[in-house]
């Protein structure tokens, strides 16, 4: 079944694709909690007509994320956590930490724009997260895990 998202969803698609998803995940997950709408030939006409108004402000808004990104290339962040003797750290480091680390260098990012590669973070070391500012562009952030 062919649809248009209105939201972005994981691992299927951005805000305003056209995507092919299974019948039963169309009509009983996204179309129901409004991320997604059926693509029918009016609906299909209507984006069209949407995505020709939008074109201007979206390569605007990634030429922005463009410069955005070449601030973002040359920082890297220390987040102090609370270790063990071993270098174990007691819960884990998340996104949140990141979030907050960068907002302290005065760059708010929401937590959700930002992935880490592994799973959960439980020692001290260097690592790096992949932020997404746009669509089309991310950047990968090293940062460095210390004992406080």
């Amino acid at each position: 079944m062919e649809i248009i998202l209105i939201q972005d969803v994981t691992n299927i698609g951005h805000k305003d694709d056209i995507v092919k998803v299974k019948n039963g995940y169309a009509r009983n997950y996204l179309i129901p909690k409004g991320l997604a709408i059926s693509a029918t030939l009016s609906a299909k006409k209507m984006y069209a007509e949407t995505m020709r108004q939008r074109a201007h402000k979206e390569e605007k808004l990634r030429e922005e994320a463009h410069v955005f990104a070449k601030q973002l290339e040359g920082i890297s962040l220390i987040i102090g956590a609370k270790t063990s003797t071993k270098g174990k750290i007691f819960g884990s480091v998340n996104t949140i930490q990141i979030a907050e680390a960068l907002s302290e260098k005065g760059i708010q990012i929401d937590r959700k724009n930002i992935s880490i590669k592994e799973d959960l973070i439980k020692e001290v070391g260097k690592y790096t997260a992949t932020i997404k500012l746009h669509r089309e562009v991310k950047v990968e952030v090293p940062f460095e895990i210390i004992a406080e």
